[in-house]
């Protein structure tokens, strides 16, 4: 998953990256709405994660915008806003969830992974693939019954993979996923991790289709 983090307070912020970038998801942080603009122009998010008070402007405005031009990537609002009406006008704005500061981090943890649940039609956090059963929440693989212990890029990666069930991903789509990760995306870093996934999980959990991208196995 690529989460946008948009949040002024470098304290919080680096907070929420860090949290997220620790559960295997990647994590892109600006800190204006204008910044934000920019990078929904150049990438793709399954998840955004908003204040609503910004140097440049209002997050509910930004998300009314988003909603009134058709955007449907999942938002959670983070702010000190606490009041039941300011609850009540970011959700009627389009909001998913709403998070009140201070909140603890692995309660936010929780809330993402239950709006990409609900978004992915996967509502239950354990997902069984033939062999494999997938808990969403804790983000951990078993392979009948032992235990896979996969890096933060893998899972990224088969958790693509595993939301969208017989999709097929290009391999410019699968990149995006990792591009917010540390290390830089050489142009073989999708095959290398595929196979690595394929040595772990099982040589038929992903499929190539040649000159096109990749898709999950069947069961």
């Amino acid at each position: 998953m690529r989460i946008l983090l948009i949040e002024d307070d470098t304290v919080l912020g680096a907070a929420v990256r860090d949290q997220i970038a620790a559960g295997g998801q990647s994590v892109d942080w600006v800190t204006r709405l204008d910044a934000a603009g920019d990078a929904m122009a150049g990438a793709g998010y399954d998840l955004i994660l908003l204040d609503l008070m910004l140097p440049d402007g209002r997050g509910i405005t930004f998300l009314r915008s988003l909603r009134a031009g058709g955007n449907v990537t999942p938002v959670i609002i983070l702010t000190a806003l606490d009041q039941i009406s300011d609850r009540i006008e970011g959700l009627n704005a389009g909001a998913d969830d709403y998070l009140v500061k201070p909140f603890d981090l692995a309660e936010l943890s929780a809330r993402i992974g239950s709006v990409a649940r609900r978004y992915s039609g996967n509502p239950n956090p354990i997902i069984v693939h033939g062999a494999l059963a997938v808990d969403l929440a804790l983000r951990s693989i078993r392979s009948d019954g032992r235990p896979v212990q996969l890096t933060a890029r893998e899972w990224a990666l088969f958790e693509a993979f595993l939301t969208r069930p017989g999709q097929l991903l290009s391999k410019a789509q699968l990149e995006e996923k990792l591009y917010a990760f540390d290390t830089e995306v050489e142009s073989n870093t999708i095959e290398v991790h595929v196979s690595r996934l394929r040595k772990k999980l099982g040589a038929a959990v992903i499929e190539t289709e040649r000159g096109l991208g990749y898709r999950l196995g069947s069961p």
